[in-house]
């Protein structure tokens, strides 16, 4: 069995698993799945196991794999999660970032992801999420880095819901975080960092809610694909 094509297959399923191309909660046809990705059974055996690992999707004994469910208490979870790694992060980035490093953030990542204007709400997601690993690379902690990224992937589908509509204010707040890591004040750069991201349980039911929407209702999906348009 070739180890790249099991690489491929996981890539393909993953995304699939990421943006809910497959419904939450439901079971996953293997034999369908093989044929729609033109794979033989045992590396698409192999490719769903790593999601299995990933929490990207579950295994039920006896009944087989199935999609995540888009559960609020399990998002709202995650998020508490991402709070607690993203907060150490800066902290930690505080202390061991260089002028250089926080110079090179600023140049590439930050600077990035400031410009929405024209750009989809999944590209704008990317370069966002790029600039928060990029945080937390600078704590040294590969480990922390590593968590950061699991989770990422874990709430994509509802970052994507929820920078639909909190793009500006979301920029707003990366301007802040980089000042204060600049200014090398931890204690700030923490706290901004902390209510950046911090969810309330009904703002994540209200997201759930519309990503459910997005996810049954035809052609929802392609409003994460539309341009950001200037504010009015």
């Amino acid at each position: 069995m070739s180890e790249g094509r099991v690489e491929a297959l996981y890539g393909k399923l993953k995304e699939m698993a990421v943006n809910f191309r497959i419904r939450p909660g439901e079971r996953i046809n293997e034999v369908a799945l093989a044929r729609e990705l033109d794979a033989s059974r045992t590396p698409l055996r192999e490719a769903l196991n790593r999601l299995v690992a990933e929490r990207l999707i579950e295994f039920q004994p006896g009944k087989g794999f199935f999609c995540r469910p888009l559960d609020p208490k399990r998002i709202y979870e995650l998020y508490e999660l991402r709070g607690i790694a993203e907060e150490a992060a800066v902290r930690l980035a505080c202390r061991r970032g260089s002028d250089e490093d926080f110079a090179a953030l600023k140049e590439s990542l930050y600077a990035n992801g400031l410009t929405y204007v024209g750009k989809t709400v999944r590209e704008v997601t990317t370069f966002d999420e790029a600039f928060h690993v990029g945080i937390a690379k600078l704590s040294g902690n590969e480990e922390l880095v590593r968590q950061l990224m699991q989770i990422n992937e874990r709430i994509r589908f509802i970052r994507w819901v929820d920078m639909a509509v909190r793009v500006r204010e979301t920029k707003g707040e990366h301007k802040q975080i980089m000042a204060a890591l600049e200014a090398r004040d931890a204690d700030k750069a923490a706290s901004i960092m902390r209510s950046h991201i911090a969810k309330r349980m009904d703002q994540v039911v209200a997201a759930v809610k519309e990503g459910y929407s997005s996810i049954y209702m035809p052609g929802e999906q392609r409003l994460f694909d539309q341009p950001i348009p200037a504010e009015a």
